[in-house]
């Protein structure tokens, strides 16, 4: 709707410059002609301090140019509406055609760089090339004025030519040329008005648009800190749920194979005195329940694994787990083991990735490490895993969850665990390793 407004505007504009260009020059041809016929041109020159060289020229030139500068503002309108390099050419061809046809018109009529204006101001928006344009029209406008330029130029007026006829046709004369010129500025402060508000209306809507913008930013903030409460409370009632299966597993495992072997060793209690051989008989039979026990334990605890564990071996999960934190964050990740085979019972395998595994996040999560160096020697026939990072550090440190996790792991398998927060952040973690061993 806005655009066809602008439209018919600058179409009024356009048809009211070719009225008044017509009128002009029509006037002068039919006054000169008029002249000329009455025999009276000594007399009329005697009167004027100059006349136009060819009226008729000074008609079909300036239409012409009118004609040039609205196909101009078709070009640029709906042939090429999106393309900068046409506009400003069109744009300087206007301005030029503009001071061509005021040049023809010896300076009486300035008021198409009125159009040249209102386009500089639709097309351009907030470039130097439209500071450019609307400095030069306003400054041709002060320029090309009749009355100062009439100082010091020889120039015919169109009042001279309008006071050649009788009084009442001066007046109607004067009275359709002052109307001309006053609708063209009427028309252009209409359009200046009219692109205000539609910049007022375009300011309002970005307003409007970005309050809305920050509403739902607002919701969207809420919606993800009620997101990441949802995230930990689904968590801890999944950490619920598993140590409950945990707690099931061994209540049952544990709870029937313990069960089994304090009865059966009542009995050899009962018949070690009496009967030695039913006695080992019955111990056999409780060495056999134990071993099943411990065997469902292991079925149980095995359940925990991790699932890179459960289908690679313990280095190939390792380099796996550094691919993909290399893949998602821009942290490099070097890793050097120089145990030649690293292949140990499955809590110690379990260990040694979940420690590597927290230490690789605290050090992106919490140090905003770029580098990242895993080592994993053998000495003493304990497993030394080293992580050193290049971030922030911690001389201050706290035990949160992820480090109080990596210390009860180690614990658990009577190892030892040292935390340096001075240069980076590094674990120290001293596994003791059952080289060898073997369970049934």
């Amino acid at each position: 709707m806005q655009n066809k407004k602008f439209s018919y505007l600058k179409i009024s504009m356009i048809s009211i410059n070719f009225l008044a260009v017509s009128f002009i020059t029509l006037l002068i041809y039919i006054t000169t002609k008029n002249i000329c016929d009455q025999f009276i041109a000594r007399e009329y020159l005697n009167s004027v301090s100059a006349i136009p060289w060819s009226p008729l020229r000074n008609i079909i030139v300036t239409l012409l140019l009118l004609c040039v500068m609205t196909l101009s503002y078709i070009v640029r309108e709906f042939i090429y509406p999106n393309n900068n390099k046409v506009m400003y050419i069109t744009l300087f061809i206007d301005l030029l055609i503009s001071f061509v046809i005021i040049y023809f018109l010896n300076f009486n009529y300035n008021g198409i760089l009125f159009l040249v204006i209102a386009n500089v101001i639709t097309y351009t928006k907030g470039t130097r090339g439209r500071y450019f344009l609307m400095l030069l029209s306003v400054a041709a406008i002060l320029i090309a004025d009749y009355e100062l330029i009439s100082i010091n130029f020889n120039m015919y007026s169109i009042n001279d030519y309008i006071s050649f006829y009788d009084s009442a046709t001066q007046q109607s004369l004067m009275a359709g040329y002052n109307t001309i010129i006053s609708v063209n500025m009427i028309l252009f402060i209409i359009y200046c008005i009219s692109v205000i508000q539609n910049q007022r209306g375009t300011i309002d809507e970005v307003n409007t648009l970005y309050e809305k913008l920050s509403k739902a930013n607002e919701d969207l903030q809420a919606a993800n800190e009620q997101l990441k409460e949802y995230s930990k409370i689904t968590e801890k009632m999944g950490e619920t749920r598993e140590r409950n299966r945990l707690a099931r597993e061994i209540h049952d495992t544990l709870g029937h194979t313990l069960t089994g072997i304090l009865a059966g060793l009542d009995a050899c209690l009962t018949t070690i005195d009496i009967a030695p051989q039913e006695t080992k008989k019955q111990l056999e039979m409780i060495a056999e329940v134990t071993r099943q026990g411990i065997k469902d334990v292991r079925r149980s605890v095995n359940k925990l694994r991790p699932d890179a564990l459960e289908r690679l071996n313990l280095e190939s999960a390792i380099r796996k787990m550094i691919l993909d934190i290399e893949s998602m964050s821009n942290t490099h990740v070097t890793f050097e083991s120089k145990v030649a085979n690293l292949k140990f019972d499955a809590d110690e395998e379990d260990t040694i990735y979940r420690v590597i595994q927290e230490s690789l996040t605290n050090a992106i999560r919490h140090g905003k490490a770029t580098r990242i160096w895993v080592y994993i020697e053998s000495d003493n026939g304990e497993i030394v895993l080293t992580i050193k990072d290049n971030g922030v550090g911690c001389k201050d440190m706290k035990k949160g969850f992820g480090t109080r996790h990596i210390v009860e792991r180690i614990q658990m398998l009577k190892g030892s665990v040292e935390f340096d927060g001075s240069d980076g952040f590094t674990v120290i973690a001293r596994i003791p390793i059952r080289w060898g061993e073997e369970y049934d």
